[in-house]
């Protein structure tokens, strides 16, 4: 029990900044790391090895040197992991694979869609006049107003 049950002394830290997210220190810090876009959970667990933290200790007790070391894993996460690995295989601007995180991830998809839609495809109409994309059904499902269903005569 006492090793679940962590103290929380004097040098606690309740957020910590990563990523340009803040991380919630009283969560482990595989699931903390996990609250920023662009990490999941596996991917979380892929940096605590890789940075040789204990993916169960308490974000707020990781030291300044545990800090830097997954931040820096996150900086060159592309380049230690295999292709499959990351959230962006070969770009369109650099032919190469990187993973995005935090506020990369929406830049580079509004980025995508702006494309999309610029070059007048059908993914991005559908993008822009805010229909489905994938080929999902419209008549019965995702609906929104008023006009649904049918109305009962007064």
């Amino acid at each position: 029990m006492s090793k679940e049950k962590q103290e929380i002394g004097d040098d606690f830290s309740y957020i910590i900044r990563m990523a340009d997210s803040d991380i919630d220190g009283l969560k482990p810090i595989a699931i903390g790391l996990a609250s920023v876009k662009g990490i999941g959970v596996r991917t979380s667990q892929q940096l605590c090895r890789l940075a040789e933290v204990d993916g169960t200790k308490l974000g707020g007790h990781l030291d300044e040197s545990e800090q830097d070391r997954l931040r820096t894993t996150i900086d060159g996460y592309a380049t230690n992991v295999p292709w499959w690995l990351v959230n962006r295989q070969r770009d369109l601007e650099s032919n190469e694979d990187a993973h995005l995180v935090a506020m990369d991830v929406r830049m580079t998809r509004d980025d995508d869609i702006s494309r999309l839609a610029g070059m007048k495809t059908y993914r991005g109409l559908r993008h822009r006049s805010g229909h489905k994309v994938r080929g999902q059904r419209l008549r019965s499902n995702g609906r929104s107003g008023t006009a649904l269903g049918v109305q009962r005569k007064k």
